[in-house]
């Protein structure tokens, strides 16, 4: 990513895209009370928050698919 705006424009737009906006702003909430992140400036916060909440996505996602998959491959409807 390069500059600033193109930085919070992707987050934002990405966010609202898949529909995480929600998660996002939870887990933004969370962090402001984990020491851990106390010294952060606002950019590596929002990056960090928005690699965990898209990296939890795809891993549910990838569950969902592969119960999907299971329930086919033994003869069940979703």
């Amino acid at each position: 990513m390069g500059s600033y705006e193109d930085f919070w424009w992707d987050i934002t737009q990405s966010i609202k895209e898949n529909g995480l906006q929600e998660k996002f702003d939870a887990q933004l909430e969370k962090m402001n009370h984990q020491s851990k992140h106390r010294y952060k400036d606002t950019r590596s916060r929002w990056e960090y928050a928005y690699n965990k909440v898209t990296t939890n996505e795809n891993k549910r996602n990838k569950e969902i698919q592969k119960t999907q998959s299971t329930n086919l491959q033994d003869g069940k409807k979703k």
